[in-house]
């Protein structure tokens, strides 16, 4: 294919990508009421599933009075004439996002895989479902774990009892998405990590040989994501680091592997010659 007709290829794909997340986004505009109740607002109630079960843990160490919340005082207001209206919108297209996720992840390999040669094709078996997964995971986490801490530590932190914390709507639901979006893309590191070994960027000694220069970026990380106390900072550092580690494995498989194959190409050339 020439170089035109790579581009034209590319943008059916661009297309119909745009296309899914234009889909889900007009579905998230038309159940946004429901959505907002149900999902946006949800981490703001105590009757959310990680305060319920938080609660139950407590009932079970007997220590209930410390786990269970009782209430979170939330106060959300709309300061701005389009401020409902705008974060509707950016909502909706947010969550449009992550629904077509997958799709657009599968479109993009697609347009990737016929450059490949055979044997890069069946080492990247599985990429589409490892890239969706790791996102949908680091999504999760970051709505059941780090989106209730947030609000919680940032709804009773105060300063004085003279200031009232009264938080705008478009503050709130752009932390929510930063949070919830930051932690899907931060848990594509074994991904990364993968296709990087591949290319011989990076190599397991070189991440070993790194690995305590790699605590401190992941509590920068955490430190900008995360509200400012140490417990919410310790809760996305520790998965963050297992995934440090996890990509290490990876890392060390993935060079084994092209060492391997390297040997046994060299060993064919010199039964050639």
């Amino acid at each position: 294919m020439s170089f035109l007709d790579h581009l034209e290829e590319l943008r059916w794909h661009v297309i119909r990508s745009v296309g899914a997340i234009l889909v889900f986004t007009i579905v998230a505009f038309v159940y946004v009421q429901w959505i907002f109740t149900h999902i946006i607002l949800a981490p703001a109630k105590a009757s959310f599933w990680t305060w319920r079960a938080l609660c139950q843990l407590g009932h079970v160490v007997g220590k209930a009075e410390l786990l269970c919340i009782q209430d979170i005082p939330l106060e959300l207001q709309s300061r701005f004439m389009t401020g409902q209206f705008t974060i509707t919108i950016v909502s909706g297209f947010v969550i449009g996002l992550m629904l077509a996720f997958p799709y657009v992840v599968w479109e993009m390999w697609r347009f990737i895989k016929p450059g490949l040669h055979l044997r890069e094709r069946k080492n990247s078996t599985g990429a589409v479902a490892a890239v969706s997964s790791l996102f949908a995971a680091g999504v999760a986490f970051g709505y059941f774990v780090i989106v209730p801490l947030m609000v919680y530590v940032m709804v009773n932190y105060r300063i004085s009892d003279m200031i009232v914390n009264q938080f705008d709507i478009t503050s709130y639901v752009s932390t929510v998405v930063t949070l919830v979006l930051g932690c899907g893309l931060l848990f594509q590191l074994p991904v990364v990590i993968y296709f990087l070994s591949k290319m011989g960027i990076v190599t397991p000694k070189f991440l070993r040989q790194y690995r305590k220069h790699s605590v401190v970026v992941i509590l920068i990380i955490a430190a900008i994501i995360t509200p400012p106390d140490p417990i919410s900072q310790i809760v996305i550092s520790l998965p963050l680091y297992l995934l440090f580690e996890i990509s290490i494995l990876i890392s060390a498989r993935v060079e084994k592997k092209r060492l391997r194959e390297e040997e046994e190409l060299a060993r064919a050339d010199e039964r050639t010659a």
